[in-house]
């Protein structure tokens, strides 16, 4: 008996020792989820085959890009993401007991036998097309034999320049251009890339834009807060010379010179520029000097007639400058410290009229001098209200103008009744040339005409508020009022 009993005892002790190494943990588990996406979009991948290392159950992924595998034993895993088409990954995992463990794979495509794009061909506009619009849309045609993904660099050149201008990262087919230059050839030429091979480039195509149109007006639009220059044709077919994101008025063409300076906010401050006809070649002409005074969209400047100088004001001073910038010269400061906001040079350039004003607009002289800075003649003053729009008849011997005959004054410079006079300097005296006007309306920024029958002008609510409008009308003329352009003003018209 006793001899069983030490047996049993043995064999019991054995077997708790056996129980003991067992590892804690053995029998418990937790589950992997994860998802699998494309490394470039991002977007879920279906069908996806994962296995684990050490092997559990192998799953694919749903339409999501989601898989669950439940029940793997707690351990250390590798687990990876396999579809053909792109390069196998690999994610290590901690599984641990009653816990998810969360993995995501990026995918990226193999590049090991991937095809290059075909080649761009150039759809639009056809090869050596000519006569277009300076707004056009660039197309191609291209495919890839792996659906990669495609970016285009564009690259355009003019036979005016030798810099080429390149357009990177465009997603369509298609480029829209906006800023050509009119009566100019282009070269232009497409690289497709799907980042992975090297990237394909087409052949060359050009094409011609149409020669810019012979137009005669001159005139300003508010867009989204700039003042913007256009120019018409006769048939009233508008053009935009100046980009809507710069601040730019008060246009004035000369003939001569083939240019036409208007003034541009540069900074802080104002100052004249040149372009040509069609909007290109713009020069700053002002620099240390810029042009200043009474409320910036009354202030006005003049051409000599050969386009060779400019006069403008600052303040109390009127200067000349060459229109290519240099030769700045003062040549008159007025006597009792008035601004200067209009002056206008007669085409013989012995006179030139200024309108001088108050710190408030009021206070309004008109008179001239010779290019010497000697007062020659008044020709208006001692009257209350605004007044301005100095323009010389082609012979000189006439002046427009127009003034407020209200007489009204206010802190905003209103005005309630502006009318367009003529100074004759042979009579020595003044007189309303224009008398049919809407009630309650001002006639602004009048101009004559080339053949000086007309006058054009910039007729307004005198709310200050209403819509503008370019009118012409004959003078002398009965009933013979047109409005040219609607929501315009500052014309010119040579």
């Amino acid at each position: 008996m006793r001899y069983l009993y030490k047996t049993a005892t043995v064999l019991f002790l054995l077997f708790l020792i056996s129980c003991s190494e067992e590892k804690i943990g053995d029998s418990e588990f937790g589950t992997v989820t994860g998802k699998v996406v494309n490394n470039e979009t991002f977007a879920p991948m279906e069908n996806v085959k994962i296995v684990s290392s050490p092997t559990t159950s192998t799953v694919f992924t749903a339409a999501d890009g989601k898989f669950t595998l439940p029940n793997i034993k707690v351990g250390e895993y590798s687990f990876q993401a396999q579809k053909d088409g792109f390069v196998a990954k690999f994610e290590a995992v901690s599984v641990t007991a009653n816990n998810a463990s969360e993995i995501v794979f990026e995918l990226s495509k193999s590049t090991a036998n991937n095809k290059p794009p075909t080649v761009p061909v150039l759809i639009t506009p056809t090869d050596n097309s000519t006569g277009l619009a300076a707004a056009l849309e660039l197309t191609w045609t291209v495919t890839d034999p792996d659906n990669d993904a495609l970016t285009y660099t564009v690259m355009l050149r003019s036979d005016k320049s030798n810099a080429t201008v390149v357009y990177k990262d465009i997603k369509d087919k298609k480029l829209a251009l906006t800023d050509l230059i009119y009566g100019t050839k282009y070269y232009w030429q497409v690289t497709a890339n799907d980042g992975i091979n090297t990237p394909v480039l087409s052949n060359v195509s050009a094409f011609i834009t149409v020669v810019f149109p012979s137009t005669r007006y001159l005139f300003v639009k508010n867009i989204s807060g700039n003042n913007v220059i256009f120019t018409a044709d006769d048939s009233g077919k508008q053009y935009q010379i100046t980009d809507s994101d710069k601040n730019s008025w008060r246009p004035r063409r000369n003939i001569q010179a083939q240019k036409i300076a208007f003034i541009r906010t540069s900074g802080s401050q104002n100052d004249i520029y040149t372009m040509n006809f069609d909007g290109t070649e713009v020069k700053k002409v002002t620099n240390s000097m810029a042009i200043a005074g009474f409320k910036s969209d009354y202030i006005g400047f003049s051409w000599n007639a050969s386009g060779s100088e400019l006069i403008y004001p600052n303040f109390d001073k009127l200067y000349k400058i060459k229109s290519d910038g240099s030769g700045l010269t003062k040549i008159f400061k007025t006597p009792n410290g008035k601004f200067i906001s209009e002056c206008d040079w007669s085409a013989d350039g012995s006179k030139i009229a200024l309108k001088v004003n108050d710190i408030n607009g009021y206070s309004v002289e008109i008179y001239v001098i010779n290019p010497s800075g000697t007062v020659l003649m008044p020709v208006l003053g001692g009257i209350n209200g605004g007044a301005g729009s100095l323009n010389f008849s082609v012979s000189g011997q006439k002046l427009l103008y127009t003034r407020d005959i209200s007489g009204f004054e206010s802190t905003n410079y209103r005005q309630l009744d502006s009318k367009i006079y003529e100074y004759n300097f042979i009579l020595g005296n003044s007189y309303e040339i224009i008398t049919e006007k809407i009630a309650g309306t001002n006639d602004l920024d009048a101009r004559y005409s080339p053949n000086e029958a007309e006058i054009i002008i910039t007729n307004t609510s005198n709310d200050g508020i209403s819509v503008k409008n370019i009118v012409k009308t004959g003078i002398g003329i009965t009933n013979s009022r047109a409005v040219l352009f609607t929501g315009s003003s500052m014309p010119d018209w040579e």
